[in-house]
């Protein structure tokens, strides 16, 4: 799992975070969880990219998640919590085939002939991209080439 600068509570909830195929258990996770600032911190800790990069995929400003980053009574709009949450179960299951962040932000960056040769990193933007980039993933797991 992911063995990076997270403290108990923040490994809790990466534990806790539903599969980005559980669509269910991850309108309820959203819905019930309130670990907003938790899930910022999480997201800042686990990804190695630059704000500008997690700003877009979160279709907000680089300057909006900063402040997001630095609030601890933090309340996002359900559909940025979603967006969170989703993309930390989607990089939860990228650790688990990669091995690591960096291994699976390799994976990302790169153009993908399977994916018109796109990077999987663009399709992050909209829910059903990470979906899709997920799908991918498991695609992986079973032996194909992606």
């Amino acid at each position: 799992m992911l063995t990076l600068t997270l403290n108990s509570r923040q490994k809790k909830i990466i534990e806790e975070i539903p599969l980005v195929s559980e669509f269910s258990h991850l309108y309820f996770y959203t819905t019930q969880s309130d670990s907003d600032s938790e899930f910022i911190a999480i997201l800042d800790s686990v990804i190695g990219l630059s704000d500008t990069v997690l700003s877009k995929w979160l279709n907000i400003t680089p300057r909006t998640f900063r402040n997001y980053r630095n609030s601890t009574n933090l309340i996002l709009k359900e559909n940025t919590k979603e967006h969170v949450i989703l993309i930390l179960s989607l990089y939860k299951h990228g650790i688990e085939i990669f091995d690591t962040v960096e291994n699976f932000e390799s994976w990302l960056s790169k153009n993908n002939l399977v994916l018109d040769n796109r990077a999987p990193f663009d399709f992050l933007e909209t829910i059903s991209g990470i979906k899709f980039i997920d799908d991918r993933l498991t695609a992986m797991e079973y032996g194909e080439n992606v």
